[in-house]
């Protein structure tokens, strides 16, 4: 019975390796963790610039190998149930969200069916199938469908489908926009498949049937038929003929069946899990066995990238990376247990021997691991392994046990902290222990202590009876013999020695790299500094006496002595190691054999040699940010001023197998020479002076390796007008003024000396002016008080009190008039209403008064202000004052003449007569005259005054008074009609 059952498990492993395979070691998740802002992911796609773009129910994702860049609702999109995202030729990125909403992602915004209304065209009950050819993509449903959408430029135009479907259902699929045929099956019932012809409009059954419940994938001339757990892949012959190539029977229900790239064939499990088929379809051979991997992880989708990396959409642990040559080494090949822990390993003929971080080992051999349990749960790690014949040694922290291969027997030791296993003599090992060095005959099992007392973490017999014996701290020669040690080298934790050539040694230290000496001293120390991944050295392997391999943390180095130079090759967790955590290797012909932490990795040491030196991508540059704009379009020409003199680059390096260990180098030409590198995708320059520049930029992905070429990318900063040639040709011109006018400067002295003569002359009048008005202002106060003491004499005090209040405006007038030098003619008149007004109440209406003002003066003119009042109050006080047998009467009229401006003030009183030089002397009209002479002064502006007596003029008796002001208005003013 048992025979039967290892016999079952050993077919099982033979035929469906995948029963083995359940996990990947290498695979790297992103979720939420490193910025994927969502666990359930649908779709993961690349566009033509090497971006990946995933679809989830949160959204659209860029991812760039760095960082995720989210688009959500609030970038623009309506729905953010996103089941596709799909990338165009032109650039675009169209997304297709659960339904209908559907967007498209243009120069790093959203455009949705508010902003284009095409969109809002389409509106599906299923969500549609796609299909992209010649730069247009094109939509349908795949129930029943009625319209083939297409989209290109914007655009959305239709291509009807025959909607004659009545009562039945039909499924549409496997749309070739190459030979224009959409094909078909009958949702109930199980007739033939047929092919509608889009330029013909005729249908033709082709020469097979399928099940109701067939879901249909297609790949240029390749489908493949899911129904249940069976695979069916046919291949289409003259669009109308299908012939059946491959066929599977999965275990398991298959939920999705996917065609990558590469033609080969995965079937995402219901239940979680994925088989991979590794064969093309393309092949006329068979189906391979598959291999399962990915186990309790439910697969949407599967990418397989322009570098040949495999990405898979989960339900709900986000993506999954895994890179190419990790792929190849442990998918093609998978090596049972490959995920254990390994933490020593040691090589013997054909069998590589593996310790684990537990009491159990492994036997490597012909691509198959045997377990050996050495001690029943015990967590107990290895610490080293010997091999020699049928001996092996398996040293674990606390314990050794001696295993005879041929005999498959083991015997257990004890009794000491273990640190190392060296070899030393024919027949016995030195075991490095916690207490000293013991060397221990395997043959014959017996014991020889020699070193006591020391911490001992390795050693290396270099002479007769002479070692090399490392502590924590130094390292020291010991004699076998005497005992007696010396030091060495002082203040190095050596973790392992190795010989190279006769007077050579090389040796691991734990922070100081890896160092090269002699019997004498040290000859080189090789670090960080010359190119390892760390100084942290864990075990050397020897290939030759000039080329050695250093385990660490940070993958594995191959360092090649090349007379005074050194060459030195990191390989990491991208070029196939399971890990980067590495604890030894083992070397046999061109196979690697490489403990890590995540399992064994067997690796050809041609193909990590054949490695590029560099990586063929090259940088993207997603905007330019220059001032407050940022630029998507980087082909329009690129150009800033000050202050919008700041630029920012925001780049991208594509580089997925670096996992996002990548850097950028740049320059700008035209402002510096040298190279700086960063971490950061923005890459910002401040305060550019004026120039041209070409801005420089290598992606530096893992290892160091940089991209094959620099991207480059013009710009300009405009100078300021200060800074340009017309500029400079204009200052000089100035220049050149400013010459002629210091040899004019001495003429010019005479000449602004009378200028200032006259500007002197214009002030005093202008002072004069100011003094007038200050005149005008108690003069005329004074007159109102004598007319309010009079009233008072006559104990009116009703007429007093009236008197007052009028008298109250006419003051805050007054005063705001003596301010200003001149006022509307509307002003004018309104102010000689008031005061002729107060003058009728005080004098009990003995007189009349009108104001006229002519149709050809415009009431916003200007006239010198107070000028007219003093005439006014001359006519009442002089003219009209004593009038006892007629009633008196003032006019004041306002007329234009055509070239000046003309004022009459007019009374029928008892004229000037035989009183006319005592009237004309009146102090109003002193202080009138002196500012009509100012004005003339200060403004050039010429008022004419004159004085008649009626009863000479026009025997009536009165006296009129004309004012002419020539020009009216003056541009010193600032006033104009």
């Amino acid at each position: 019975m048992k025979k039967i059952i290892l016999f079952g498990l050993f077919c099982t492993f033979l035929f469906f390796p995948s029963a083995f395979f359940t996990q990947i070691p290498g695979i790297v998740n992103y979720s939420e963790e490193n910025g994927l802002g969502s666990s359930y992911t649908y779709t993961v796609t690349q566009d033509p610039a090497g971006f990946i773009w995933i679809g989830s129910d949160n959204g659209m994702f860029r991812f760039d190998g760095k960082e995720f860049k989210q688009f959500s609702s609030k970038n623009g999109l309506k729905n953010i149930e996103v089941l596709s995202c799909l990338p165009l030729p032109n650039g675009e990125i169209f997304v297709a969200p659960f339904l209908n909403d559907f967007a498209y992602l243009k120069k790093g915004r959203i455009i949705n069916s508010d902003v284009n209304s095409e969109l809002k065209k389409m509106q599906f009950t299923h969500n549609p199938d796609f299909c992209i050819y010649d730069g247009a993509l094109y939509i349908y449903s795949s129930y029943n469908p009625t319209n083939i959408y297409v989209f290109k430029n914007e655009k959305i135009s239709t291509i009807p489908l025959p909607s004659n479907y009545k009562s039945e259902a039909y499924h549409a699929f496997g749309l070739d926009m190459t030979d224009k045929v959409l094909y078909y099956k009958n949702q109930g019932r199980n007739e033939n498949i047929y092919a509608y012809d889009l330029t013909t409009k005729k249908k033709i059954f082709c020469n097979i049937s399928i099940n109701r419940y067939t879901t249909i994938l297609r790949k240029d001339n390749i489908f493949v038929f899911k129904n249940g757990r069976s695979i069916e892949v046919y291949q289409l012959y003259n669009k109308f003929y299908f012939k059946k190539i491959k066929s599977f029977t999965a275990q398991e229900d298959v939920l999705k069946a996917i065609i990558d790239e590469h033609f080969r064939l995965w079937l995402c499990l219901s239940e979680g899990g994925v088989l991979y088929f590794k064969g093309s379809l393309l092949d006329e051979s068979t189906l391979s066995a598959p291999v399962k991997m990915m186990d309790n992880q439910v697969i949407h989708n599967i990418l397989a990238d322009k570098d040949n990396n495999v990405w898979f959409s989960t339900r709900n642990n986000g993506i999954f990376f895994i890179a190419d040559r990790f792929f190849q080494s442990y998918i093609q090949l998978p090596i049972k247990n490959s995920s254990d822990y390994i933490t020593a390993i040691a090589k013997n003929d054909r069998s590589v021997f593996l310790g684990y971080n537990e009491s159990k080992g492994g036997i490597y051999r012909n691509g198959k691991v045997t377990d050996l349990v050495l001690e029943k749960n015990i967590k107990m790690e290895h610490q080293a392994i010997f091999s020699d014949g049928n001996t092996v040694l398996f040293g674990l922290t606390t314990s050794l046990f001696q295993y005879n291969k041929n005999i498959c027997e083991k015997q257990f030791h004890t009794d000491f902290v273990l640190k190392n296993i060296v070899p030393y003599k024919s027949g016995s090992v030195l075991l490095c222990t916690s207490t000293g060095l013991i060397e221990y005959n395997y043959q014959n099992k017996s014991y020889a202590g020699k070193l006591s007392k020391e911490r001992v973490y390795t050693a290396l017999s270099y002479a007769k009876d002479s070692l090399f014996a490392g502590t924590f701290k130094d390292l020291y020669k010991l004699n076998t013999i005497t005992k007696k040690k010396t030091l060495f080298l002082e203040g190095y934790y050596f973790t392992d020695i190795k010989k190279l050539t006769n007077d050579l040694y090389v040796g691991a230290t734990n922070l100081n790299g890896i160092i090269l000496f002699d019997n004498s001293k040290i000859l080189r120390k090789i670090s960080e500094n010359v190119g390892l991944a760390t100084s942290q050295i864990k075990k050397i392997e020897i290939e030759n006496k000039n080329t050695f391999w250093a385990s660490t943390n940070y993958g594995l180095s191959r360092i090649e002595l090349q007379g005074s130079d050194i060459k030195i090759n990191n390989f990491t967790q991208t070029d196939g190691l399971p890990s980067n955590s590495v604890t030894g290797c083992v070397l046999s012909g061109d196979t690697i054999f490489v403990a890590t932490s995540k399992g064994l990795g067997v690796l050809s040491i041609k193909n990590l040699m054949s490695q590029k030196k560099f990586i063929n991508k090259k940088v993207i540059i997603n905007s330019v940010v220059i001032g407050s704009r940022e630029i998507f379009d980087i082909s329009e020409p690129l150009a800033g001023q000050k202050p919008d003199n700041d630029i920012a680059f925001n780049v991208s390096f594509p580089d997925f197998t670096s996992q996002g260990k990548i850097s950028y180098r740049y320059t700008i030409e035209g402002l510096s020479n040298g190279w700086q590198t960063t971490g950061s995708q923005k890459i910002i320059f401040y305060s550019l002076p004026p120039g041209k520049y070409v801005f420089k930029v290598f992606g530096i992905g893992y290892n160091g390796k940089r991209s094959y070429a620099s991207t480059e990318l013009h710009f300009e900063i405009h100078p300021k007008f200060w800074q340009t040639w017309w500029f400079r040709m204009m200052m000089i011109s100035l220049g050149a003024a400013a010459l002629f006018i210091l040899i004019t400067f001495y003429f010019q002295k005479k000449r602004n000396k009378k200028l200032e003569t006259l500007y002197y002359e214009k002030k005093i009048a202008e002072l004069e002016l100011q003094a007038i008005k200050a005149q005008i202002n108690p003069h005329f106060i004074y007159n109102c008080l004598n007319s309010i003491q009079f009233l008072l004499y006559k104990k009116n005090y009703l007429e007093t009190e009236n008197y007052l209040e009028i008298f109250a405006q006419m003051i805050r007038k007054t005063l705001h008039y003596s301010e200003k030098t001149f006022m509307p003619i509307k002003e004018e008149i309104e102010y000689l209403s008031l005061y002729l007004n107060m003058e009728k109440l005080r004098l009990k209406d003995l007189f009349e008064y009108e104001i006229s003002l002519s149709e050809k003066v415009n009431e916003n003119w200007v006239v010198p202000s107070l000028l007219i009042q003093p005439f006014v109050e001359n006519a009442i006080k002089h003219g009209i004052a004593g009038l006892k047998d007629r009633k008196g009467k003032i006019n004041v009229s306002f007329d234009y003449t055509g070239s000046s401006l003309s004022v009459i003030i007019e009374d029928n009183g008892i004229g000037i007569g035989s009183k006319k030089p005592a009237n004309a002397d009146s102090f109003g009209v002193k202080l009138s005259q002196k500012r009509i002479e100012t004005f003339r002064q200060l403004f050039e502006t010429h008022i004419i005054l004159e004085i008649y007596d009626l009863s000479e003029k026009e025997q009536r008796s009165g006296t009129q008074i004309k004012l002419y002001i020539k020009p009216y208005e003056n541009e010193n003013t600032s006033m104009h009609h």
